[in-house]
Order: C-alpha cells, then sequence, then structure tokens
C-alpha cells in the first residue's frame, strides 16, 4: 500500500498533527508512505518508521506555483490513499491531480473549541473510520545532554510580533536566573535580530554563561538541545511544541492566540502566561490596536513567579 501524506505548513502545526499522522502511518504499518510539507515539517517526518521519502514543498519559490504542484503531483506515481492536514485552496489543487484511489482533504469537524491536536486526530479518526488513540507529541530525536542546568529563551514566533514578547523582559529573566542556569537562546534565521539584543542586555550585566544558537541550528538540532533543556521560557510558536514533546518545564507566554487550543499538549510541567484583555484573542499577526498589551504588559516578574508554580 502506498500513502501520500501533505502535512501543516507551520512547524508548531505539524508537531501538533504528530498525533495523528504516526497513528496513519502505524495504522497502515506495512505500508509506503511519502510525507509532502514544508522544510521543517519534512526534516522531523523523514525520521519516521515507515515514511519511504520526503518531498518538500518548494511551490512558494517557483515561477508558477500551480505548474509545480501539478509537475510534483504527476511525477509521485500512485497511491491508494492521499490524506492532507491543510484546508488551504492549494490542497484541494494539489488533490486533484495526485492519482489516489481514495483522497482526503482536512476539514474541522466540529466549531467546538479544542485543543488542536484532538482536532487533527479526530479528523484522522474520521478519515480512516476508526477511533485513533489520542497519545502524545512524537519527535524521534534523542535529547541533548548538557554539563549543567541549563535555561532556554526562545523569543521568536515567525507567526508575527503580535505573538513575541520583549527581548528586554526575556534578559530581564535571564539575569534573574543566570546564576542558577546556563543559558542558551533560541531563534530562527529572521529572528536573530532580537536573540543578538537579548545576549547583548545579559553580557551588559557581566554574564558569560549565554550562549546564542539563533540562526544556528537545524531542525533536528533544535529539536535535540530543547529536549535536554531544565526550563524553557517561549512565546507560542513551533519551539514551545518541541519543549512539549519531551515534557520540559516550560512557561509559554500567550498574547493573541489562544491557549486552550495551540498550548504544549500533554506536558504536565507546563505552566501559561497570559492576560485577560477584552481585546484577547484576536488572532492577528500584528496588533490592530497598536498598543499590544497583551504581550507588553506582561513583566519578567511575573513569568518568574509563573516558574514558581512548575511541577
Amino acid at each position: 500500500m502506498k500513502i501520500f501524506i501533505e502535512t501543516p505548513v507551520w512547524l508548531g502545526d505539524a508537531i501538533m498533527a504528530s498525533v495523528a499522522i504516526k497513528n496513519v502511518i502505524e495504522h497502515f504499518r506495512d505500508a509506503h508512505v511519502v510525507i509532502f510539507g514544508s522544510f521543517a515539517a519534512t526534516e522531523i517526518y523523514k525520521a519516521y518508521e515507515g515514511v519511504e521519502r520526503v518531498v518538500v514543498d518548494e511551490s512558494k519559490k517557483s515561477k508558477n506555483r500551480w505548474l509545480w504542484l501539478y509537475n510534483m503531483a504527476k511525477e509521485q506515481g500512485k497511491f491508494d490513499l492521499a490524506i492532507s492536514f491543510r484546508r488551504q485552496w492549494s490542497t484541494k489543487f494539489l488533490l486533484h491531480f495526485i492519482n489516489a484511489s481514495q483522497k482526503i482533504h482536512y476539514k474541522r469537524l466540529s466549531n467546538v473549541s479544542m485543543h488542536q491536536v484532538k482536532r487533527y486526530n479526530d479528523f484522522a479518526s474520521f478519515a480512516l473510520k476508526t477511533e485513533l488513540p489520542l497519545t502524545d507529541l512524537y519527535i524521534p530525536f534523542p535529547a541533548h545532554t548538557y554539563p549543567k542546568p541549563t535555561l532556554g529563551l526562545n523569543p521568536g514566533a515567525t507567526y508575527g510580533s503580535a505573538k513575541r514578547w520583549y527581548p528586554q523582559e526575556f534578559a530581564n529573566v535571564a539575569i534573574a536566573l543566570h546564576t542558577h542556569y546556563d543559558i542558551v537562546i533560541f531563534g530562527g534565521a529572521g529572528e536573530v535580530d532580537i536573540a543578538n539584543e537579548i545576549e547583548t542586555i545579559i553580557k551588559h550585566h557581566g554574564i558569560k554563561n549565554v550562549d546564542n544558537k539563533a540562526g544556528k541550528t537545524s531542525i533536528r538540532s533544535l529539536c535535540e538541545l530543547i529536549g535536554g533543556l531544565n526550563l524553557f521560557i517561549t512565546n507560542d510558536s513551533g519551539p514551545l511544541h518541541i519543549s512539549a514533546a519531551y515534557k520540559i518545564p516550560t512557561v509559554a507566554i500567550f498574547g493573541p492566540t489562544i491557549s486552550t487550543e495551540t498550548h504544549g499538549w500533554n506536558n504536565p510541567h507546563e505552566t501559561i502566561v497570559k492576560l485577560h484583555l477584552s481585546c484577547q484573542p484576536c488572532m492577528k499577526r500584528t496588533c490592530p490596536l497598536g498598543h499590544h498589551r497583551c504581550m507588553k504588559d506582561i513583566h519578567a516578574t511575573d513569568v518568574l513567579e509563573a516558574i514558581k508554580q512548575i511541577s
């Protein structure tokens, strides 16, 4: 049996879909599986048992996205099942041209608010006409071993600035805890400036046990490094879900998004810091009101207090 699986686009969503996708792969245990998705998503899924190969979605980089998708679909051969965990119109286009006996396009089965992990798994259960187990997130990479207790800071959020807590506040947390932990700063290629600002503030206080990894990690090494932390401070972002997969003690800072739907799944060592403003949640990439109080009014003292609540 051959199966084509299209993952969600964002790293965090791809990790939240790991429960459902792992269930699909294990349901068809002897199947040959092709994973199609973003570079970040395929970097995780190519290590899954049962995945024969991955295809990175580079359609947006091509001169003609639709022609790229058409050609890619035609190059894949025949499948018994094609299942997508995306809702975009481009997915409908892709599935139209994929040669598969059965094609299933992601849809929300309920308007009731629920965690996105459950929503993805419910969809997979619906697609396969069976009840799939709701288990932990799965990342198949071993956790890094640090020589000393280590605090990780993740100040980025690819989705947009509305989800980002402020560099000065991240630095203030690190300054308060540097005698207890070595400090590692994480970030993608587009978040290097933010990470550098935090590093500069910390080192201005004479603190030397800080390592800025922003823009220097692969997806695999990012997972392994976060997986070995003793404490993690993060915005609502892909790395939040990495920490949940490894069940790392985590303070998750939420502003414009819905924490009950995208907090760290099944992580008993997570605590959430958020305000309860009338404008929350707006779900916008940038603050539509211009004041960004949902993040600006959260301070390092709030996060330090939340750390005390982590079991």
